[in-house]
């Protein structure tokens, strides 16, 4: 039976100068489907989805790992770990 899913992506900093929270939800898609059918879902992850404001008050990317997390919910991802050398 055709169907949709609102694919997530979150992000989770795993080394801020400050405290962020848990995880941060940076995009998501609705994709509709038909039976057997495949899709990609293409995010892209910039500046301003990956900067903070720091304690100075300064809007940044700082260096460090950040665990992005694609899936259906929070609670049910695909997880890789993205290196910031900055």
């Amino acid at each position: 039976m055709r169907g949709a899913e609102v694919v997530q992506l979150y992000i989770k900093d795993m080394e801020a100068s400050v405290t962020r929270r848990i995880i941060e939800c940076k995009g998501f898609q609705k994709v509709e489907l038909a039976p057997g059918e495949r899709k990609t879902v293409i995010f892209r992850l910039g500046y301003e989805e990956l900067a903070i404001w720091d304690s100075g008050m300064q809007f940044k990317v700082e260096p460090g790992n950040v665990k992005i997390m694609v899936g259906s919910d929070s609670q049910h991802t695909a997880e890789t770990m993205l290196h910031i050398t900055r």
